[in-house]
């Protein structure tokens, strides 16, 4: 009998411990139970496997183009988040190449010991590796991976926390932060220089990979799904971290905070027709953005409307999302627009950025591929879209969605293409791109129910059954989710090769000079294909799911190529696994100690 009440009294003990951790630690609690519901899901996975088509109407150029490898110290570098402001991921490096990428082998490994949604795009600049997590930045030796050093932030924790890369300039780094800020830090020490609050509401995060130019960094908020809440792009002093101007990437109205000098704007509510009650939201700056240093121009990519779903409560061409936005890059006034997502009610944001091509015939091109399953090539003497190709499964997208019953449209909200975007090769003249192919059904909430949520509240216009479908139901992945990556001829718009994963791409392409192109899958797997024919000529499972960048650069004698893994987010059903920068090399060659 007292064995049975000590285990009765333990039991009510253990539950009241539970429910006060779950009161007081809610995000943390429905993290532990996300993971714990993805490690069972991924217990049993299939290995990653790829498949690749040759179009028999491609009718480009039948041999790559030479095109030079790197011919300075600077060459080998990866300086900014894709490489280059203008965004075209190409390494000039040959070191590995076509004929020796088999002997491709992991060198060193560096662990955050952070389970995160680790979405870093990497930077190599100064002989240094650096990275960043949701409360971290790092440096690292990129040949050996020992830590240089590591700064911590006391962040609050968030559901969803990635912070997806660092922009690097005049001996200094910066970053956001989850709770709206812009930081800065001395490169060689780590030590935090200055700190700015960019965002009334600590809520919205700074998810962007930063650039920076001439003296400025660029960088955007990511509220997009808030009620209320409204993506903007600021332009920061580098060295002292005053906001220098600020552009609404939606109408401004009354009661908006501004912090800054705004950027002139056409923007106005016409476009919205929001009836009373449903601010005008949405719009956020959720990844890196690019710069033509040539004409001063900056190229923002704005996301989704919201509510997302709920396009009844916001008629119009709701500008500016679902576009792309060209600013003048020293005083953030408007110059032009590209909407390329047309009355987005599918949560398809226009979130990568877009790359600046000078292609083979000549053309000044900006490729650009949303979350709406195509690839768009805008030319830009022209101003009009040359080519829109679809790059993954599109189904069912003219359905209305109803408060009666689910619907189910392809690609869903975390289909097509993600933060990270098109790549070009220059060798091929192929724009490369990697795709999600995964779907969504919808369920609406009332109208009334829409109208009620308090301001600051999560507000898609989705009803959820479990805290799980916050974004909506998303298929079955293991099984029914896979990948695409395409090869686009830039002038014509043709696919030449396609390659079909039976894993999602997140990853960042990276083609070389080296006639090579990689990129990773959510299973872990690092591929490397020959980028003229897209055959898989080395694949290999190196860790976590891949979600963040894969680089190329010159260190410690030889070329190596980074990737950031352990992308480890609640929405997916991807391997439980910390956070972790992955170096690899030639087999046999030699690196300092």
């Amino acid at each position: 009998m007292k064995r049975r009440l000590a285990i009765a009294a333990l039991s009510v003990a253990v539950l009241v411990a539970a429910g006060g951790f779950v009161y007081s630690h809610p995000v943390r609690f429905g993290l532990y139970i996300a993971y714990a519901r993805n490690a069972l899901l991924t217990w049993s996975a299939p290995k990653g496997s790829t498949t690749t088509e040759l179009n028999p109407a491609y009718r480009g150029a039948p041999a790559p183009t030479p095109v030079a490898a790197a011919a300075n110290p600077a060459d080998g570098e990866w300086p900014s988040y894709n490489r280059t402001l203008t965004s075209e991921r190409y390494a000039p490096l040959a070191e590995i190449n076509t004929s020796n990428v088999g002997r491709l082998k992991v060198l060193c490994t560096y662990d955050t010991k952070q389970y995160t949604s680790f979405e870093n795009g990497p930077i190599v600049v100064e002989g240094a590796l650096i990275g960043s997590t949701s409360s971290d930045i790092f440096s690292l030796d990129p040949a050996t991976c020992a830590e240089n050093w590591r700064t911590h932030e006391e962040t609050e924790s968030r559901f969803l926390s990635p912070i997806r890369g660092v922009a690097y300039t005049d001996g200094m780094l910066f970053r956001g932060s989850q709770d709206g800020q812009v930081l800065a830090y001395d490169f060689k020490t780590g030590k935090r220089i200055w700190k700015t609050t960019v965002t009334e509401n600590s809520e919205v995060s700074i998810a962007a990979a930063p650039i920076a130019w001439d003296g400025l960094v660029f960088i955007g908020n990511s509220s997009g799904d808030t009620k209320g809440g409204k993506g903007h792009m600021f332009a920061l002093d580098a060295k002292t971290g005053k906001v220098v101007w600020e552009f609404f990437l939606v109408p401004k109205t009354e009661g908006d905070r501004v912090i800054a000098p705004l950027g002139d704007s056409p923007l106005d509510t016409s476009t919205w027709n929001n009836p009373p009650g449903f601010p005008i939201s949405g719009g956020g700056s959720w990844a890196s953005t690019t710069l033509d240093p040539a004409t001063g121009e900056l190229y923002v990519p704005v996301g989704n409307p919201s509510p997302a779903y709920a396009i009844g409560v916001r008629e119009g061409d709701n500008l500016y999302t679902g576009s792309i936005v060209v600013l003048d890059a020293k005083t953030g006034a408007y110059k032009r627009h590209f909407k390329l997502v047309q009355r987005d009610w599918h949560d398809w944001d226009v979130v990568s950025p877009p790359s600046l091509i000078k292609t083979a015939g000549g053309k000044k091109l900006l490729a650009e591929a949303p979350k709406d399953g195509y690839l768009y090539g805008i030319d830009l003497a022209k101003n009009t879209v040359n080519f829109r190709v679809p790059v993954t499964k599109i189904e069912n997208i003219d359905a209305p969605f109803s408060v009666d019953a689910e619907v189910h449209f392809c690609p869903g909200v975390n289909g097509g293409a993600a933060w990270n975007g098109p790549a070009y090769d220059p060798q091929t003249n192929l724009i490369l791109v990697g795709e999600i192919d995964w779907c969504t059904s919808v369920k609406m909430q009332t109208e009334q129910q829409i109208r009620d949520v308090p301001a600051g509240g999560f507000w898609t216009g989705m009803a959820p059954s479990n805290p799980f479908q916050i974004l909506g139901i998303q298929d079955d992945g293991r099984g029914a989710w896979s990948g695409w990556v395409y090869a686009v001829d830039a002038d014509s718009g043709v696919w030449k090769w396609r390659l079909k994963s039976n894993y999602p791409i997140l990853s960042g392409m990276t083609p070389t000079a080296g006639g090579l192109a990689f990129f990773g899958d959510v299973c872990g797997d690092l591929y490397a294909l020959d980028a003229a024919t897209g055959e898989k000529l080395w694949g290999e499972d190196i860790g976590g799911a891949i979600g963040g960048g894969v680089i190329a650069y010159r260190a410690g004698g030889g070329e190596k190529i980074a990737v950031a893994t352990g992308y480890t987010n609640p929405l997916w059903p991807t391997e439980l696994a910390t956070g972790q920068v992955v170096v690899l090399g030639l087999d046999g060659e030699r690196n300092p100690p």
